[in-house]
């Protein structure tokens, strides 16, 4: 569903920019998705208003739905002539075709926010829903924590298809999906068909989603439930599943650091490492294969791990990020991210001997990178207590002799800074010597005479 507006990450989201600066460069800056906005066609905030030119007294009999330029949208559009056939594409088909309401195609979202045969689902009144085909009196409703099974399809106010997704599989609560659908599927039973029409604080806020989704858009839902399940255990899963549901979440994750979101970025990963558990650790018999399907595993929670340590960091929790670092050496002794990341935490710790062996280790890794030679060269001028080399070699202040007496030399001065006194006055000793012996010689001679 979001797999086309997210880039695959085979390991930590910033890693990259790590090699050329001490920082990990911060995703572009945005707020919270958690902030409401104004639903009316009048405040212009983020919202693409696409008008069609069509004649006053057509009727929307005529309207179809036709492909543009990019994969991801389709638009409902008029036929560029009448003997022209329509482009016939099947993403471009509607889920439930015979459930093509006025509601679904044509209404403005703002009369249906008040639209009086609509049902609030939530509190804040921002969840409306319509029930198109209702389920059985004893059909179930799912619970949190169930794994559900839904057909889904999203549209735009210009009725741009977003989201399309004849079989989505999600476990309710752990934010596999946005809030939208969750809250939804809550208030649903199995087999039920229903219009949700949502504003943006519960699909993707004021960040919105490129480049489909622009800020403060709400979106209308048609969805069905198709299955409730309990939801599995990753131990009795095959260990290729636990691979592909583990780089779900972390793939959920991905998305959620690069919005900002690093607390819901921590809790995807760490749904993610729940599962991405090997055959070992499982008390499974690994079989042909098993080996390799373990190395992938650990490969992967290694990926997740560093992601993990990197949110962390963001949020803060230098403990977590420390424990989270560790984890990764456990399994990857020369892993360089990881080295580096707990070396900078140490440091910043005060922890400067343990640090110090985990940055050189990174830096014989790879000498090349300049965030690892920066971060040497912070610890080192902590250790000397903030001086500069050229301040070390100098040695202390002038004033160090003092403390070892008024007649004393300190030793590991250099000769340029000793005192004169002592040579000047045996230069003055010297002068009277010779003076004196001067003297005498010419009253011993006079005295010959």
């Amino acid at each position: 569903m979001e797999a086309a507006s997210r880039r695959e990450e085979d390991a930590d989201p910033t890693w990259d920019a790590v090699k050329t600066e001490e920082e990990p460069n911060n995703p572009e800056k945005n707020q919270d998705e958690n902030s409401a906005g104004d639903l009316g066609p009048e405040n212009g905030r983020g919202k693409r208003w696409f008008a069609v030119e069509r004649e006053e007294d057509e009727t929307r009999r005529g309207w179809q739905l036709k492909k543009t330029n990019s994969w991801k949208t389709v638009r409902f559009q008029e036929p560029a002539s009448e003997d022209e056939p329509p482009e016939k594409d099947s993403s471009a088909e509607s889920l439930f075709p015979e459930y093509a309401s006025e509601e679904w195609t044509g209404i403005s979202f703002e009369k249906l926010f008040v639209k009086e045969d609509w049902e609030y689902i939530t509190d804040d009144k921002l969840l409306r829903k319509k029930v198109q085909k209702a389920a059985g009196p004893s059909d179930p409703r799912p619970i949190w924590g169930q794994q559900v099974t839904v057909r889904m399809q999203a549209v735009l106010e210009d009725r741009t298809v977003v989201e399309k997704d004849n079989k989505l599989l999600f476990v309710i609560g752990e934010r596999d999906v946005n809030q939208a659908l969750e809250e939804c599927v809550l208030s649903m039973q199995k087999g039920e068909i229903t219009l949700l029409l949502a504003d943006s604080q519960y699909a993707y806020g004021l960040v919105g989603r490129e480049p489909d989704v622009p800020a403060w858009a709400p979106l209308l839902y048609q969805l069905q439930l198709l299955d409730i399940a309990n939801k599995a255990d990753p131990l009795n899963l095959p260990v290729s599943d636990r691979i592909r549901i583990g780089n779900q979440k972390r793939e959920r994750g991905n998305f959620h650091f690069q919005r900002e979101e690093y607390n819901m970025a921590a809790r995807a990963y760490c749904l993610a490492l729940d599962v991405l558990t090997t055959c070992e650790s499982a008390g499974g018999n690994s079989g042909d294969g098993g080996e390799q399907e373990e190395r992938e595993v650990r490969d992967y929670r290694v990926k997740c791990l560093n992601n993990l340590a990197t949110a962390q960091l963001k949020l803060d929790n230098y403990n977590e990020a420390l424990h989270a670092s560790r984890d990764v050496l456990a399994l990857d002794p020369n892993n360089v991210k990881s080295l580096y990341r707990a070396g900078k935490i140490l440091s910043d710790l005060s922890q400067y001997k343990e640090a110090m062996e985990l940055l050189k280790k990174a830096l014989k890794l790879e000498p090349t990178t300049k965030a690892i030679h920066a971060e040497l060269s912070k610890l080192v001028k902590k250790q000397s207590g903030g001086k500069t080399p050229q301040e070390r070699r100098a040695g202390p202040p002038s004033s160090a002799p003092e403390l070892l007496g008024d007649n004393v030399v300190a030793p590991f001065l250099p000769s340029s800074k000793r005192s004169t006194s002592a040579i000047s006055w045996k230069l003055i000793l010297g002068a009277l010597a010779v003076a004196l012996g001067s003297l005498v010689a010419s009253l011993v001679l006079t005295a010959r005479n």
